[in-house]
């Protein structure tokens, strides 16, 4: 049991009008901190058939690297969450981006794959403080009828990290004197600016309360999602699907997280309290959140291999080809919030942005190795359209749904199983594709084609044009194979989403919601 004991910092203002110029100032080392952590998870995308190909690894570990860091996110979100309603929020935020920095100057370093992995996922702890508590201060500070216009704004820096990294990426990469190492070191001093800003600018009143964090909780969740994940990475590669390992550890997992259910159900404190789920629209935006995790993530990490091997692209050039999905979610994640703002309804938003991403992994799984930019770009965009819409809507439809004492772990829920989506999504998929590769390549180039373990990321400037021919199309086929797979669930995310019933925008911030809570409690 310990005592927070920091003075309260002056309010924040009020968010009128006239105070928008403030509140966009208090927010701008947020923008920076959340591009940054965002940054983080796509910038090696394009450059990870190089750093495969540099420190010698494999298939798995091309999947490892983005899912050790989406991983450690989606394990912490919710502790960062649940402190941010226990202690004071800009020093948490200033605490994950160190993080941040320490897990990026270490990955710049790196010998070998091994410590890669290693500080991705330190890189992923500060990025799920970021992710988490970036939420959590705009609901506290701005009203959700305002919510809209500032939460379109960071849908925009979340979307332009996600699909911009890559381009980023690419031309690091390309760059001779630069190179991949940069593509981890470029943040540092960004995040070290982000720092700076918070102290300046985000002012925010820290409560004085008895507190006890379920640390038990944190850590039967991070095991149980973590072997999990081991699990569906492994599967199909190194071992059987129907197998023994299958069994323990799919069985494991499963049973860690029933554990963990009962830990939850029984704790003071709880890092996910389950009660919330008898809120309807927590509970089905939860839903929707995972599943727009997995399109988010689990299908366009791999398009940069699709853009590099299948259709033989540079690094730079994959990341400009990637740019139709980022105008896409930059435009709609924008335009959207400041219609919701202006006109205070926002399901229509949630159920048009279903349709529009259900459309996108529909076209993005008719791809192939002859498949022109121009069609390309135009399903990138469809999809980038559809998820702009839902992301941050999603949080929106949440926070106005609760009470204002639970925003903090609400909003990190909904990030943590967002981000679990991603996780499972990149892990599964990339162990699907893996596994469909050597398939393919067995049936087309004979036994020796596709055995070694983990199958090896072709060079593929270092092959006869034959062969060429026949492992571009072969990634181009298994590739399109995943987004296949997420139509379905992207269908299920729709589903989720017409069934969330819309209620009117509140007008008071949480700090007044709170305060007018506690003041009804008083009485």
């Amino acid at each position: 049991m310990t005592t927070t004991t920091a003075q309260p910092e002056p309010a924040a203002a009020p968010t009128g009008p006239t105070s928008r110029r403030k509140v966009l100032q208090a927010l701008s080392g947020l923008m920076v901190g959340m591009f940054v952590s965002i940054l983080a998870s796509t910038v090696v995308a394009n450059a990870l058939p190089r750093i495969i190909t540099d420190l010698q690894g494999s298939q798995t570990v091309y999947t490892w690297i983005v899912t050790s860091e989406l991983l450690a996110m989606t394990a912490t979100v919710p502790l960062w969450g649940k402190m941010a309603d226990l202690y004071s929020k800009k020093l948490l935020i200033q605490l994950s981006l160190g993080l941040f920095v320490a897990g990026s100057l270490i990955a710049g370093l790196t010998p070998n794959v091994e410590i890669l992995i290693v500080s991705r996922v330190v890189q992923g702890v500060g990025a799920g403080g970021m992710t988490a508590l970036s939420m959590v201060v705009m609901a506290a500070m701005i009203p959700p009828r305002e919510l809209g216009r500032y939460a379109g704004i960071f849908g925009a820096v979340f979307g332009v990290g996600t699909v911009a990294g890559p381009l980023i990426g690419g031309l690091l990469v390309d760059t001779p004197w630069l190179g991949w190492r940069w593509c981890f070191l470029i943040g540092v001093p960004f995040t070290i600016v982000a720092i700076v800003l918070l102290q300046r600018t985000l002012h925010l009143p820290v409560v004085r309360k008895q507190v006890k964090v379920d640390y038990l909780g944190a850590f039967l969740i991070t095991l149980g999602v973590s072997t999990l994940l081991v699990w569906s990475s492994l599967a199909g590669n190194q071992f059987a699907w129907a197998s023994w390992w299958t069994v323990g550890l799919a069985g494991g997992g499963l049973a860690v997280l029933a554990l963990a259910v009962w830990v939850e159900w029984k704790a003071a404190e709880p890092i996910i309290p389950l009660s919330l789920f008898r809120n309807r629209t927590v509970a089905l935006a939860t839903v929707a959140s995972v599943l727009v995790g997995v399109a988010m993530f689990g299908g366009t990490v791999f398009l940069s291999q699709y853009f590099q091997v299948a259709l033989g692209k540079s690094p730079t050039v994959a990341g400009l080809m990637s740019l139709p999905m980022v105008f896409g979610l930059l435009v709609s994640s924008t335009v959207a919030g400041q219609l919701i703002t202006k006109w205070g309804r926002w399901k229509g938003f949630l159920v048009a942005g279903g349709v529009v991403m259900l459309a996108g992994m529909g076209l993005l799984s008719t791809i192939d190795g002859q498949t022109s930019t121009l069609l390309l770009s135009v399903y990138m965009a469809v999809l980038g359209i559809g998820v702009g819409m839902l992301m941050q809507n999603l949080v929106l439809a949440a926070q106005n749904d609760v009470p204002a004492h639970d925003l903090g772990v609400t909003t990190s829920v909904l990030s943590f199983f967002r981000s679990m989506g991603g996780a499972v999504g990149v892990s599964a998929l990339g162990a699907v594709l893996a596994n469909r590769i050597t398939t393919l390549m067995t049936e087309r180039l004979g036994p020796m084609a596709g055995g070694g373990e983990g199958q090896s990321v072709p060079d593929i400037s270092k092959l006869p044009a034959p062969v060429v021919r026949v492992i571009q199309d072969v990634y181009a086929t298994a590739t399109a194979d995943l987004f296949l797979i997420g139509v379905p669930l992207t269908a299920l995310a729709l589903v989720a989403v017409l069934f969330i019933k819309e209620k009117p925008l509140n007008t008071l911030s949480g700090e007044e919601r709170l305060a007018q809570e506690r003041a009804t409690a008083a009485h």
